[in-house]
């Protein structure tokens, strides 16, 4: 009897203000034979946020209750809050032969690509710098302390790139959409063509 074909696991980041959730979203609402990773994180949940959907919103304590328990795929502690990834998550669905998207940031990826090394890193790249900065201080979510922490966060996560399978510029927002579509499928489909390109 043939064995069941297990799920492909995509994992996406990108620095903050890159765009990474506004291609994410668009694509998961078009494709709906994908499954979102929900992480968990200790922050505060925003305005227009929803528990279970964004993020599991749990305390710090039950947060490092889990870890203990190394019940954590990857984590990180970013802007003084932790982030995590759960085991169970992914292996109940991969199991079933369901396909994973993970959105993380850059270190959290590639402990991802430790555990699963056939997992697909992709790479969401903003036109430039300067760019990015603009988008972060016009999102308006942030003190001017965190602000600077993620501007020099991401200058180190831009340095990272090289280290992903692929890397999607984001100029315009549908045309990342669509070369992010291209790029899954063509990996699904078992095609080897899906090079780095912007």
């Amino acid at each position: 009897m043939e064995r069941a074909k297990t799920g492909n696991i995509f994992v996406i980041s990108a620095p903050s203000g890159a765009g990474k959730t506004s291609i994410i979203r668009p694509f998961l609402k078009s494709h709906k034979d994908f499954v979102y990773s929900v992480s968990a994180t200790t922050r505060k949940i925003r305005e227009g946020e929803r528990n279970g959907s964004d993020y599991f919103f749990i305390s710090e304590a039950e947060f490092l209750r889990r870890m203990a328990n190394n019940e954590f795929l990857e984590w990180e502690k970013v802007y003084d809050y932790y982030y995590g990834t759960l085991n169970s998550f992914i292996e109940e669905n991969i199991a079933q032969g369901k396909h994973v998207v993970i959105e993380v940031d850059v270190k959290g990826a590639l402990n991802v690509k430790k555990k699963y090394p056939e997992a697909n890193l992709i790479f969401i790249d903003p036109p430039d710098y300067e760019t990015l900065e603009a988008r972060l201080k016009n999102r308006n979510t942030e003190n001017d302390g965190d602000l600077r922490k993620r501007l020099d966060r991401a200058k180190m996560e831009l340095g990272e790139k090289d280290k992903f399978d692929k890397s999607i510029k984001n100029y315009n927002l549908d045309e990342a959409i669509e070369n992010l579509t291209i790029y899954i499928y063509q990996k699904i489909n078992g095609e080897n063509n899906a090079n780095n390109c912007s």
